[in-house]
């Protein structure tokens, strides 16, 4: 048995592998890198051919013997062998490690053939693409699915299915579609996990046609076709908004990421933070684990970026000879933390955030340096107003030292909850997507975490801890701010136990008039309708967005079901146990006589909607049918005032340079109201959510916003199921302004683009604004000589119109 002995022993040779041994080299450090497979970077190896690898972050500087920089997987393997190569590190391919035992200065590895070698210190830099995620479905093992994809040019003519909406699949996808029909199925409705460059062109290749995607849709099964008619080998049985669908294709590629292997990582006795299946083992500042001696690089330890991975080969080497280097984003967080007293030491900050807020506990050092990459630490004054009730600003705040206070009711200031270090504030809006419940203010010594919409929705996807927090902390402020406010948090956290989330798509029932009466439905977020029989026809009564129950009647009075639920838009609630809720009202007689007083109101309401025949409910039903149930603000049309001067679109022109952003005579109609074609300002705008530089906002009071960082992209005309908004090209106006329409009846077109004496000036998207900058509101409206156009928000108009 042939053995050797070295200072480090690094184990994979993938970005941080090579480069720990680069850096051995370079410093006459005795050492070996074990590769299982037969060449460096095995993964980056099985990487589809041709396949553009990134350098991120961007901000952070590269620390490496090797060099790299974005390129082709051809280029990248070629700079790193050369680099190897020319370090003289000491590489051993062909060397699976099987075990690792022993101590900081006497590790013993055993090889797979039989060797052993031994380390004073072991680096794993091993990745986790050998345990990949399946699709853990009945069939997921046939023998057209698989979860890799090495040349997308050995496949021609076929329908293939890809299942992920990372990089991995997107590039998958984009590269199978020159010579494939591809579909790709996202069980979100966004791509927020993908770099930007990726974005672009995952958007544009479904914009344009070139490939299909699938949102809000889950794998079922998958079944062998041998004789199908249609000629397709696999029937792939997908869960979607609209129900289970069949999808025939020749084979399916699933590319959901890895998990760690755990059983070989726990056999070298280095220790998990919990039983999540996606956790990642603690390591350290140095990256050494629980294990003395045992350091953990690149994505086993969290950061699964290249330009991380190689900054981590070289840093540990240097940490493990003794030589002092501050991590590449050293200085960056530094400057986050400058005005914060007593942590202006990074380590210590990161280790205080990881100690004193608990939503955090479970992330490692290194993943919670990500995450801070992206936040703001911020030191209010005591009394200063971090949030405004009814603002439509949707950051997520961690209270790091300090406290802060929640009004619990907007008009009494004196009633306030106080919140504590740990605790977190933000999520109602995070989540539904409405105006900030509530107004916070800031306490003595606060200082606060403030993150990104699009940073915190990234952290709940990866890191289940944090995501079943959030969740549980929302039903319990949730029960409590419009059920039980009266009820402490302590006295409700059996029912939050009891409680969980439902997931409804548009159109679908909730529950139906004659149903017994099991549960309560608190709408967390989206909208439903209430509708009873009349006249033997259904019709629509009621539309309740979130922060509405629904169910408590039947509930209170021992009955059935009196009304049909049904979903308006794609719609979660929180689905409260009856027998529970029950005993929540024996508990508390106070609310159980406050409910069946709102209770008895709701019954009249509903006995006068039922004599009038349900006329206000075809209104409501026709209005949720044009997609109104998820807007903040809509523009709406009397046909009885209109004149048909178009007055509207002119004003809106004159406004925005030229070109009128609604299209007054286009949309539909009922009775007399009409919908024209505006933006609606959605409560989760479609437009933001796959906006690479960022150019979409919504202001305090609600207007969403294109900002003029936009690049032309095209995504938010794409994903916007409205069409309102367009692309067009700025410049000055080209024809006259409202005036000179009003005095000489001229001027532009509706959907005229903006005038450029530059052919070929790039388009940029264009959109209502609300005229957020215009003191008087939206021109249209104060263009309207008769007081035919509103803009209002549909629970209003809603309220007004029974």
């Amino acid at each position: 048995m042939a053995s050797a002995s070295v200072k480090i022993a690094i184990v994979g040779a993938g970005p941080g592998g090579l480069s720990a041994a680069a850096r051995a080299a370079a410093t006459n450090t005795s050492h070996v890198l074990l590769e299982a497979a037969p060449q460096l970077a095995n993964t980056i190896f099985r990487y589809q051919k041709g396949k553009h690898v990134m350098a991120e972050p961007g901000v952070l500087p590269l620390r490496a013997e090797v060099g790299f920089e974005a390129g082709t997987r051809e280029k990248i393997l070629k700079t790193w062998s050369a680099g190897v190569h020319k370090s003289g590190a000491q590489v051993r391919f062909k060397s699976e490690v099987s075990a690792i035992k022993g101590s900081k200065g006497k590790f013993i590895l055993a090889l797979a053939g039989g060797d052993e070698v031994r380390a004073e210190h072991v680096v794993l830099g091993i990745g986790l693409q050998g345990n990949l995620r399946k699709l853990e479905v009945p069939g997921d093992d046939l023998p057209c699915v698989q979860y890799q994809l090495d040349d997308p040019d050995e496949y021609h003519d076929e329908t293939i299915v890809i299942v992920g909406a990372g990089d991995a699949a997107i590039e998958n996808a984009l590269a199978l579609a020159a010579n494939n029909t591809v579909i790709i199925l996202n069980r979100r409705d966004e791509f927020s996990r993908a770099k930007d460059g990726n974005l672009k062109g995952i958007m544009r290749g479904i914009e344009s046609g070139q490939l299909e995607c699938i949102y809000n849709a889950s794998p079922k099964r998958v079944d062998a076709l041998n004789q199908d008619p249609s000629g397709r080998r696999l029937r792939f049985m997908v869960k979607t908004k609209e129900g289970e669908t069949e999808v025939l294709c020749d084979r399916i590629v699933a590319r959901l990421g890895a998990l760690p292997p755990r059983k070989f990582v726990e056999a070298c006795g280095i220790e998990f933070p919990n039983d999540d299946p996606a956790a990642v083992p603690a390591v350290s500042p140095r990256y050494e684990s629980n294990v003395p001696g045992l350091y953990i690089i690149g994505a086993l330890a969290g950061y699964p970026l290249i330009k991380q991975c190689i900054n981590q080969g070289y840093e540990v080497v240097e940490f493990i000879c003794g030589r002092e280097v501050e991590p590449a984003d050293e200085g960056l967080l530094r400057a986050k933390f400058a005005h914060v007293p007593g942590l202006t030491k990074v380590n210590k900050a990161i280790a205080t955030i990881k100690r004193d807020v608990p939503l955090f506990a479970g992330l490692t050092p290194l993943q919670l340096r990500e995450f801070l990459l992206d936040s703001d630490i911020r030191t209010p004054a005591p009394g200063e107003v971090v949030v405004q009730f009814n603002d439509y600003t949707n950051t997520f705040f961690s209270i790091l030292r300090g406290s802060a206070h929640i009004r619990l009711d907007p008009s009494d200031p004196t009633r306030t909850l106080p919140l504590g270090q740990g605790k977190f504030f933000g999520e109602m809006s995070l989540i539904s997507g409405r105006r900030r419940a509530a107004t916070v203010i800031a306490g003595e010594d606060c200082v606060l975490i403030e993150t990104p919409r699009r940073s915190m929705n990234k952290l709940i996807q990866s890191v289940e801890s944090v995501r079943r927090e959030i969740d549980e902390t929302f039903l319990l402020r949730a029960i409590r701010m419009h059920i039980a406010p009266e009820v402490s948090e302590d006295d409700l956290i059996e029912v939050v136990h009891t409680a969980r989330i439902r997931q409804f798509n548009p159109g679908e029932v909730i529950f139906k008039a004659g149903d017994v009466a099991d549960s309560l439905h608190l709408i967390r977020t989206g909208s439903v309708t209430v509708s009873h029989e009349i006249g033997g026809r259904d019709v629509v009564i009621a539309y309740l967005p979130s922060g509405n129950y629904v169910g408590e009647l039947a509930l209170l009075t021992d009955s059935p079901r009196t009304a049909t639920v049904r979903a308006a838009v794609a719609t979660e609630t929180i689905q409260l146990p009856g027998v529970v809720f029950r005993e929540l009202l024996a508990c508390f007689p106070d609310l159980d006589a406050e409910l069946k007083l709102k209770a008895q109101g709701r019954l009249r309401e509903t006995a006068r909607l039922r004599a009038s025949q349900g006329a206000a409910g075809n209104m409501i039903e026709f209005l949720v049918q044009q997609g109104i149930g998820e807007a903040t603000d809509v523009l709406l049309i009397d046909e009885t005032l209109c004149i048909g001067c178009d007055n509207c679109e002119k004003a809106c022109a004159d406004t925005h340079k030229g070109t009128s952003l609604l299209d007054r005579e286009a949309g539909p109609s009922f009775a007399t109201l009409h919908v024209p074609t505006s933006c609606r300002h959605c409560e989760h705008p479609h437009c933001m959510k796959d906006c690479p530089p960022d150019a979409i906002h919504r202001t305090p009071e609600g207007e969403v916003y294109i900002a003029d960082n936009c690049i032309g992209c095209g995504n938010c005309q794409q994903n916007c199921p409205y069409g309102v908004i367009q692309m067009a090209v700025k410049g000055e106006p080209k024809k006259p302004s409202l005036w000179q329409w009003l005095l000489l009846g001229k001027g532009p077109a509706p959907g005229d683009e903006f005038h450029s004496t530059d052919k070929h000036a790039p388009k940029k998207a264009v959109k209502c604004d609300m005229c957020k900058d215009q003191a008087g509101g939206p021109a249209c409206v104060r263009a309207c000589p008769t007081g035919a156009a509103i803009r209002v928000s549909p629970q209003e108009f809603m309220a007004i119109s029974r």
